[in-house]
């Protein structure tokens, strides 16, 4: 069986909620190069030199719009808006730096509003922090596909892909959901794709009058960073990309790495959780995951009832909160008591951090923009529509973790059917050119493997590692040593150690 809209393969954002500095790093000079940026791109001048309208919008920041091509091989076609957020500095300005949660969907306008508790004193202090919702993506012109009802009613919908009846209903369903996507978003669904989004950005650098992009990336925000290193190398600033993906990969590699991060990630959680004392799990690590699996097991075949009788907890909850809490050490102790009351009847707080994964609100209601995710993923990510590939490889990565790999597999078939197809190259990015990068990978990091930080800075001519020895996803606002060296290359201009482990 397999629940199509649990996300399969998903390369999850950031929680931002769950970023915290440490650090602090001394006063800063002038972050930008005094020298002037190159001409616009042809066709491009109205939109790199469009001015600005920025509008108060909460106690010291700055909101506005910024007018892009929806389509750049025609500019002088349809447009669409970018909404941008800017946490201003809070001494003297020493220039911008824009920065992506990652995703891909994530909102930059929501992340940069948490600014306070994510950047460090001095970073606050000498720049403009601005956070922008990529195209496709929350206030800017956006996806939407399936109201909140209609989501809710196919998220409790599985298949019996095995049968012909069942992936027949499978494949319709998510040609309908690719439909409504199309109807409800217009031309808009076929150019939301990561290279346009690197155009968007360097819209943005010129409108806010940066001859250098400096840029902190989380996540898919990496891939984006890097995307945008090998379009614009000679505009490229201070870039550092946290939980780095690796830009050579296909769907299926991707995704195999993914379910093999997540094991790691799960035992490691079931380690730390029987060194405590209120544990669920007795014996040995993988008596934790047996007793997961059996877990998930019995309620995939009796779903637990809660509060509301429409929505008892099935595995698929489960599996979303197994997701959700290895996101950052702090959600550990949460994961353990919902583990711990799911064991006594009780499955409410598994249900909670299964509806905070799926961003539903207790109202019932989810994000305008849900079909984001996969409208982007699918852009830059060609899949072929062939069942016995796609069987063979959901086969593979069951057999890749005990407990994700059975609910990772199909996901190809997402993809396959919606409107527009993906014609991108998988291949890797060197951003021959530009100046040192910083790429940072933590070694148990559940959504984008160490491996994949090591992979992108190999192959960016000047990329530098920063390995961090930790759980959790991303890692600047967790390690001091991290922190202090992000914040001395994006303030002073101070290059780490390449291999520097924290």
């Amino acid at each position: 069986m397999v629940n199509p809209f649990l996300r399969a393969g998903r390369v999850l954002p950031v929680l931002a909620a769950g970023l915290l500095l440490a650090a602090c790093a001394p006063p800063a000079p002038m972050i930008q190069p005094d020298e002037v940026a190159e001409a616009p791109p042809e066709g491009l001048a109205e939109f790199y030199d469009q001015e600005l309208s920025w509008s108060e919008c909460g106690s010291g920041y700055q909101c506005a719009q910024v007018s892009v091509p929806m389509d750049y091989d025609t500019p002088d076609g349809e447009t669409i808006e970018i909404a941008v957020k800017m946490h201003e500095a809070r001494e003297q300005s020493e220039g911008a730096l824009l920065t992506n949660p990652g995703g891909p969907g994530s909102s930059g306008v929501e992340f940069v509003e948490s600014a306070a508790t994510i950047f460090g004193d001095d970073v606050l202090a000498s720049l403009d922090v601005v956070g922008f919702d990529p195209r496709g993506v929350g206030d800017s012109d956006s996806v939407a596909c399936y109201d909140s009802g209609e989501l809710e009613e196919s998220f409790g919908i599985t298949y019996e892909v095995e049968t012909d009846e069942g992936w027949d209903a499978y494949l319709q369903d998510s040609e309908d959901y690719g439909q409504a996507c199309l109807e409800n978003t217009g031309p808009l669904l076929e150019f939301v794709d990561t290279v346009s989004a690197a155009q968007d950005l360097d819209v943005l650098r010129a409108v806010l009058d940066q001859p250098q992009l400096t840029y902190l990336g989380f996540s898919y925000g990496t891939f984006l960073g890097a995307t945008y290193a090998e379009m614009f190398p000679e505009r490229v600033g201070r870039f550092v990309l946290d939980g780095a993906v690796d830009p050579s990969l296909d769907f299926a590699e991707l995704n195999r790495d993914q379910i093999a991060a997540f094991d790691v990630a799960y035992r490691s959680f079931i380690e730390d959780c029987q060194a405590g004392a209120d544990c669920v799990f007795d014996g040995e690590v993988q008596d934790g995951i047996d007793e997961t699996v059996d877990l998930l097991a019995e309620l995939a075949d009796d779903p637990m009832e809660t509060s509301d009788p429409d929505r008892p907890v099935t595995d698929a909850d489960l599996l979303n909160a197994l997701v959700i809490a290895l996101y950052h050490v702090d959600n550990w102790p949460v994961l353990t008591s919902a583990l711990e009351a799911l064991v006594d009847g009780d499955a409410s707080q598994v249900q909670f951090l299964s509806d905070f994964a799926m961003e539903r609100e207790d109202d019932g209601t989810y994000p305008e923009d849900q079909g984001a995710y996969r409208a982007i993923n699918c852009l830059d990510y060609p899949v072929e529509l062939d069942r016995d590939a796609i069987t063979a490889e959901a086969e593979t990565v069951e057999g890749l973790s005990e407990v994700y790999g059975p609910y990772f597999g199909y996901g190809e078939v997402s993809c396959a059917t919606m409107p527009f197809q993906s014609d991108a190259q998988r291949q890797p990015i060197a951003a021959e050119g530009a100046p040192p990068m910083v790429v940072i990978g933590t070694t148990r990091d559940p959504a984008t493997p160490f491996e994949w930080a090591e992979a992108m800075a190999d192959q960016l001519a000047s990329g530098i590692l920063i390995e961090y020895d930790g759980d959790g996803h991303t890692a600047y606002g967790n390690n001091a040593c991290v922190d202090e060296a992000v914040e001395a290359f994006l303030l002073e201009g101070q290059e780490p150690q390449d291999g520097l482990s924290c």
